[in-house]
């Protein structure tokens, strides 16, 4: 059990003294002073026997001589003073004098007349305890804790000042009353007066109990009250009532609410980093704890990861604009909102919103003003809906962090009366305080997986084709919008001779690096490709570059970490010999889809990921019938936290074979065949479906090492362009075959093969033994020789050099549509 402080210790001493002092004698008295109570005690105290008093003046007895004037003189002080108490003269009934220690408080007759309580004890007849116990009454009366004293049947015989100031009730509604009796219908008042039955019965006395009560005092607010009670006895042992002492701990309370509300706040906003659930949050959080209503409205560009809409400083006459991101109310529906949440949010620019963003401070307003000349009677709409849901008190707090306006939050009362007051403001500031933080740092995540995003978008193939090798569709799905931009990539890459390279990849992590580094693994790709590389030596040289990147980022910033873990796969397709060549570097293998629909995966040596430099890639190829379907996908398609990657590729097996069907509807099914619309990690897929170039297409001749054989190369290619209806083509062939041959001959060994291709493009293709690179010169005026490549270079679209197993093969490529006469004539002025 608790124990009694030093200041409720000398209550107790006190009160007792009081007690005995207050319950010798008593009597009730009407307005007019007339006898109405007697006790017994009261007749041992003064001689006087009920029958003799009652319906008598009470001055005929208590006043010297019962001088009647005086009589009315004392009741008027008693009137003016609300009650009385001090020593005072009485006359005995055998005539001596009594000094006594008198005390009258008001009270409240049954049909509501007023009463007077006369409370009197002899002075003379007071011990030295009791007399100490006297002098503390009257200082009790104004002690700082309320006190009061109840007779055996609970009625209230003495009460100090205190306490009507605590809880409001009036001393002449209390005093020879119960507390039921006092506050009837109030719950808290029985459950009280339980309390203090069982001490009375039992003796334990009742340490710190708190209740909370709607009191006269406020009937709007609920007080929160501290009370200890104990019982009164005499120097037998007899209980002569209870003594309880009351302290108000309202403000303790709603303190500790307060702790409560702001630790609660810090589990429950910024759950994550999503700038409009957060808003949500603080709104939810704030209502019905704090307000009837609440409304958390951002700078419009907030949720989308942009700068916020102003600093703190003169808004310039400029009208905000705003988001809002969170609504909360203690009614369905929130009807107080006039904009839904995501709605944009329009406020007059001498509104309480305009003066929070340009001062950074907050504005409340105990009272809403709706009259013509307030900035509310502008705008009927809001007036009608503020009557409406009866909207009464509001306060508006600014949302700003690291010295930016994020936006202002919006918090109101309807249903409960009480205005906000200033503790209410420091507490919603708090608050908004904690969520701004969490506000700034999803705005910063928003706006750094906006540009991440933003920079995938633009690094990724915007446009995708196939030519003639191959028909292709793709399909890209970013991770959970909680880890932002992933590094996952595809590709498709024309190469020389109607061939395709086929490419997909994923960079470990999400953010801005990784998009960054997947771009520049692309566009090394690109480069590459252009070089006609086999796929395990364009793998070989993606490795080196990875390790040059993780070499020059070796303190540990930048893009090393995003570099490290890389994968890609890489494949290139032939139509004229439907023949695939592919190479992986640590990723998942590609599935493939015959025209029957039978899927398999081809065992095809994984590699290590890219910058690790440890064993080299192989190149697997082989032979694809007609329609055969790829599937190059990363492996977030295949694999989750709760699925691992033989479960994903089995579903994707599943969903693949499906034969006939359009290229971008099996696209769009095995995207919807994943677990969750919103991966653990980024899926990338790129489906190509094979064609072969028919034979009629290509032609082929073997030609021996003889300069005399430069002719009839030239009139192999004009009758082919003949026969293909490309008449118009056959000057620029004829010079291109003639400076191709003629370099083979002069610098390679062994057969020469010439080969015209047509598809998108007419391809010219002269192959030979040697793996001399043909190098471009820009000859001199002066010189005799050297601008054979060079006007290869003019008249082609593309030109360039592969290497093969036994040699090279130098290409050239011509756009279908014919050069115009002019520029014929210029390259024939050009050879001349």
């Amino acid at each position: 059990m608790a124990t009694v402080d030093s200041t409720e210790r000398m209550a107790f001493d006190a009160v007792q003294g009081a007690v005995r002092m207050v319950g010798t004698a008593t009597a009730v008295l009407d307005a007019k002073g007339v006898v109405i109570g007697w006790t017994p005690a009261a007749e041992r105290l003064v001689g006087y026997p009920a029958a003799e008093v009652m319906g008598r003046l009470a001055g005929m007895m208590l006043l010297p001589d019962g001088d009647a004037s005086k009589a009315s003189v004392f009741a008027e002080r008693c009137r003016a003073q609300g009650g009385w108490s001090g020593f005072a003269a009485l006359r005995h009934r055998d005539g001596r004098r009594l000094d006594m220690n008198l005390r009258v408080s008001p009270l409240s007759g049954p049909d509501g007349t007023a009463q007077w309580l006369v409370s009197a004890s002899d002075t003379a007849a007071v011990s030295p305890g009791v007399a100490k116990g006297l002098v503390l009454e009257s200082l009790l009366a104004r002690a700082p804790i309320g006190i009061i004293v109840r007779d055996p049947e609970l009625r209230c015989t003495w009460v100090n000042d205190t306490l009507e100031l605590q809880d409001g009730i009036p001393r002449e509604e209390r005093l020879g009353r119960r507390l039921t009796e006092s506050l009837p219908g109030i719950t808290e008042a029985v459950e009280a007066e339980a309390v203090m039955r069982r001490v009375l019965n039992t003796g334990t006395p009742v340490v710190d109990l708190e209740f909370r009560a709607w009191v006269p005092l406020d009937r709007h607010r609920e007080r929160a009250f501290s009370v200890s009670i104990f019982r009164l006895e005499d120097g037998d042992g007899h209980a002569l009532g209870v003594c309880a002492m009351w302290t108000d701990v309202t403000r303790r309370e709603q303190a500790r609410e307060r702790l409560a509300i702001l630790s609660e706040a810090s589990t429950r906003i910024g759950s994550t980093l999503d700038v409009m659930r957060t808003g949500q949050e603080l709104a939810d959080l704030a209502v019905p704890l704090l307000a009837d209503f609440a409304a958390v409205d951002l700078a419009e560009s907030v949720p989308l990861g942009e700068e916020p809409l102003a600093r703190l400083g003169p808004m310039g006459g400029r009208i905000p604009v705003f988001c809002r991101a969170g609504v909360a109310s203690v009614r369905p529906g929130a009807p107080e909102a006039l904009w839904a949440r995501g709605e944009a949010v329009f406020v007059p620019p001498d509104s309480p919103f305009t003066r929070v963003l340009s001062s950074g401070k907050s504005h409340m307003e105990r009272v809403v003003d709706t009259s013509p000349g307030s900035w509310l009677g502008q705008d009927p709409v809001r007036v009608e809906r503020i009557h409406e849901v009866g909207m009464h008190s509001c306060m508006y707090v600014p949302i700003h962090a690291r010295g930016t306006v994020l936006g202002v939050a919006l918090f109101a009362r309807t249903d409960d009366p009480t205005p906000f007051e200033q503790d209410d403001l420091i507490l919603a500031e708090e608050l908004v305080n904690r969520a701004a933080l969490s506000l700034d740092n999803a705005n910063r995540y928003t706006r750094e997986r906006a540009t991440a995003f933003a920079l995938q978008r633009n690094l990724l193939p915007q446009r995708l084709t196939g030519g003639t090798a191959v028909e292709v569709a793709s399909h890209y799905l970013p991770a959970d919008s909680r880890h932002g931009a992933g590094g996952d990539w595809f590709d498709v890459i024309p190469l020389s001779g109607a061939r395709v390279a086929l490419v997909v990849g994923d960079v470990v992590g999400h953010g801005i690096n990784a998009a960054a580094t997947m771009g520049r693994l692309r566009t090394a790709v690109h480069t590459l490709a252009d070089m006609d590389l086999p796929p395990d030596e364009l793998l070989a040289h993606l490795d080196d570059l990875a390790i040059r990147l993780i070499e020059e980022d070796a303190d540990g910033k930048g893009m090393a970490t995003a570099v490290l873990g890389a994968t890609c796969l890489y494949a290139v397709y032939d139509p004229v010999i439907r023949r695939c060549t592919m190479a992986r570097a640590g990723h998942p293998p590609p599935a493939i889809v015959d025209p029957h629909g039978r899927v398999t995966f081809p065992d095809l040596p994984a590699g290590t990921p890219l910058g690790l430099g440890l064993v080299p890639f192989e190149s697997v190829e082989m032979e694809l019938p007609e329609g055969s379907v790829l599937a190059f996908y990363t492996d977030g398609l295949v694999e989750s936290r709760d699925q691992d990657i033989d479960a994903g590729m089995h579903r994707l097996s599943a969903v693949l074979a499906q034969p006939g069907l359009p290229l971008g509807d099996l696209c769009s099914a095995v995207v919807a065949s994943l677990q969750t619309p919103a991966p653990y990690d980024d899926v990338a897929l790129l489906l190509a479906r094979t064609r072969t170039l028919s034979p009629t297409q290509t032609a082929s001749w073997e030609l021996p090492p003889d300069p005399a054989v430069v002719s009839t190369a030239r009139s192999l290619a004009v009758g082919q362009l003949a026969e293909w209806g490309l008449e118009d083509l056959a000057m620029t062939t004829e010079l291109i075959v003639s400076e191709l041959v003629t370099n083979a001959i002069r610098h390679a060994a062994g057969p020469i093969g010439l080969r015209l291709i047509r598809h998108q493009l007419l391809t010219c293709e002269v192959s030979d033994g040697s793996n001399s690179l043909p190098r471009l010169r820009h000859a001199r005026t002066t010189d005799e020789d050297g601008r054979g490549l060079f006007l290869v270079a003019q008249m082609s679209h593309r030109r360039g050099t592969r290497y093969t197993t036994d040699g090279k093969t130098v290409w050239a490529e011509q756009e279908l549509t014919p050069l115009s006469s002019y520029d014929l004539g210029s390259t024939a002025a050009a050879q001349g």
